[in-house]
């Protein structure tokens, strides 16, 4: 893990620099509060954050978007 992107799987969370992010269940994300329906394959930007979400089947990838 770097300090530019967090990979998670279903129900863990982590720190992606200050905010608070987690896959709450499967195709479930959240981004400082902020939640979203993702599907596999899907990449979802939260405008709030710029935080960018990528699922690969059961792992989800965190990113800051540039």
């Amino acid at each position: 893990m770097s300090g530019d992107s967090v990979t998670l799987t279903p129900k863990h969370y982590d720190k992606l620099g200050v905010l608070h992010v987690g896959v709450t269940h499967e195709g479930w994300v959240t981004v400082a509060g902020d939640v979203a329906d993702i599907e596999d394959g899907q990449e979802v930007t939260f405008d709030r954050t710029g935080v960018k979400v990528k699922r690969s089947g059961s792992e989800y990838v965190f990113s800051k978007a540039a």
